[in-house]
């Protein structure tokens, strides 16, 4: 392979997120940055970048006439225009933003408003019965301002707050667009996923996202023109950087999805041509398409055949775009980039799309990264990696094993500045060197690429000695369409001394039902035979020492976080 990093894309130096909003401002006025809808199920309506800016001096002049400077903000809302303004109008010279799960329950909010010292909350309708219950228990919180307009007199309106900064903001005032940003200070407080005693607050500053901006970009082509679908949570950071702050810098739009069941019919509304997913979206989309496609002999046959003649011929996009038009229009009929991240991602689905006309790769990050610290290029990259080192991170393996696997530790100007009032477990994270441990095992390749095993709290020591990582043999139970979750684990068998590698299941019901040949729902004992060949088949791929030998069938998906991932304890 060439060098993975010739050609890199020119991209705009920005030092703040106040550069970000007013260089785009300045360079390209003319794209809509958001495409919003005024009510569930109407058109689209573009913003223009001018009122988005307008709108961030406006709300950030009322902040800074009502809190003195350094003030924390959180944001409790669903993905909307006004969770956009509000983090801006907060970071680019207020003071310090806290993104909330919109998902967390009232004993969550408490808990993460009061370890954050919030001052004001600013949450919508949607979360109104969770806010009346944390009313008047956080004594931090001095306002608090809902996105519409409830006539409840405890509450402030947005709108009335965007009006009176804009009216100072009209008479002079330049207490927010004057006021002095250091890029590295804290102004991003995020409170990992993990129960409430558990989770860490990551102090990040504008220096770590606006490094990654411009290291991630250069990586991955994108067009002025571009449109996003945003999908995914604003408060988790992967979309936060990537598939907000990121479209913001790049000049690009971002059309806001209404929820994820609305997710294929945005699709065909806002016709994006990128799209930011975890790998359980994109893999309902492969289902869908594999469900229709195989429901035909007909259809099945032409898709081999294309597919095979896309690869052998090595035919150009627009000729893929062309053969697998059907396919396309799932995605509405523009869509050409998919970026994965947040787990691991099947490597033969990704060569699907790819094959299909697809720009598909996968990136690698973590909430103290900023996030993204490895990534695939468009031009260079590897299917079963998780990318290369972003530029300027320097990624090493801690302490290879004989296979040359170790934990991945980086030390660049994303990484963060500590754990909020946790000295104890920042030591633990950042060492004397300035390196992270990012808790991941894995190695880099003779490319340089990074390939991840697994994470370092999951590994389970076989009676050998040996690591077992779980997450390799669910990746291969995963290839089988009768497995739609698992998780690997090792359990101590005390009469044997020994540790049983076990593998939990949630099956696939209805492809288990086209295998059995019967509409009625299967017997346990059923589904058990199916799966049992499934794990006979996947212990045949492994070594003596990571075989599996005891199979638990679940029959309800594993609780997730919104970020999609299995909770695996």
């Amino acid at each position: 392979m060439k060098n993975p990093y010739a050609g890199l894309y020119e991209v705009t130096e920005v030092h703040n997120l106040r550069d970000v909003i007013k260089k785009r401002l300045k360079e390209f006025p003319e794209n809509p940055v958001f495409l919003e809808k005024n009510k569930r199920g109407g058109e689209y309506v573009p913003i223009s970048t001018e009122k988005y800016d307008h709108d961030i001096d406006s709300l950030g002049t009322y902040f800074m006439n009502t809190v003195k400077k350094g003030a924390r903000i959180a944001i409790f809302a669903e993905t909307r225009y006004e969770w956009y303004t509000t983090y801006l109008a907060t970071t680019n010279g207020t003071g310090c933003i806290v993104p909330l799960d919109k998902e967390l329950p009232v004993d969550d909010v408490i808990n993460m408003v009061t370890r954050a010292e919030v001052e004001i909350l600013v949450f919508s309708k949607s979360k109104l019965d969770i806010v009346k219950q944390v009313y008047g228990k956080v004594d931090s919180v001095k306002y608090w301002i809902c996105t519409e307009d409830l006539k409840d007199e405890r509450f402030l309106y947005y709108q009335d707050c965007l009006k009176q900064g804009e009216a100072k903001l009209e008479a002079g005032d330049k207490i927010f667009t004057e006021a002095t940003i250091d890029p590295e200070e804290m102004t991003i407080l995020l409170f990992t996923s993990g129960t409430t005693s558990k989770s860490k607050a990551v102090m990040l500053c504008q220096k770590n996202i606006c490094k990654n901006l411009m290291s991630m970009f250069s990586m991955l082509y994108i067009d002025r023109s571009d449109v996003w679908l945003s999908v995914l949570p604003l408060h988790h950071t992967y979309e936060c950087t990537c598939g907000f702050l990121g479209q913001v810098y790049r000049g690009t739009t971002v059309a806001i999805c209404e929820g994820l069941k609305y997710i294929a019919q945005n699709i065909q509304e806002a016709k994006p041509t990128c799209i930011l997913m975890v790998p359980v979206m994109l893999e309902l989309f492969y289902k869908k398409i594999m469900k229709n496609v195989n429901s035909d002999p007909k259809k099945a046959k032409k898709l081999q055949t294309g597919m095979k003649l896309a690869n052998a011929l090595h035919l150009p996009l627009s000729i893929r775009k062309k053969l697998f038009k059907q396919i396309h229009d799932v995605f509405g009929g523009r869509m050409r980039l998919i970026i994965l991240g947040g787990a691991p991602v099947n490597p033969e689905m990704l060569k699907f799309f790819q094959t299909i006309g697809f720009k598909c790769v996968q990136g690698y990050g973590l909430t103290e990264c900023a996030p993204i610290l490895a990534l695939n290029r468009d031009k260079f990259f590897k299917n079963h990696a998780a990318g290369l080192p972003l530029p300027g991170c320097d990624v090493k393996i801690l302490d290879p094993d004989s296979d040359g696997i170790g934990e991945f530790i980086s030390k660049g100007d994303n990484n963060f500045l500590g754990y909020y009032n946790d000295p104890e477990n920042t030591a633990l994270a950042l060492d004397k060197d300035g390196y992270y441990h990012t808790g991941d095992l894995g190695y880099i390749d003779e490319d340089g690429f990074c390939v991840i095993t697994g994470r370092k709290k999951n590994v389970i020591i076989a009676k050998n000695g040996k690591n077992v990582f779980p997450e390799e043999i669910e990746y291969l139970l995963s290839l089988s369409p009768y497995v739609a979750e698992s998780v690997v684990s090792g359990v101590h068998d005390e009469v044997a001394d020994d540790i049983v590698i076990t593998a939990t299941i949630f099956p696939e019901l209805e492809e288990i039902k086209a295998k059995l040949g019967t509409d009625s729902e299967p017997t346990e004992e059923q589904i058990m035979a199916v799966l049992k060949q499934v794990v006979s088949e996947t212990n045949e791929k492994l070594e003596l020492y990571k075989k599996i030998r005891k199979t638990v069938l679940r029959m309800t998906e594993f609780e997730k976080n919104t970020s999609k991932k299995i909770k695996r304890y």
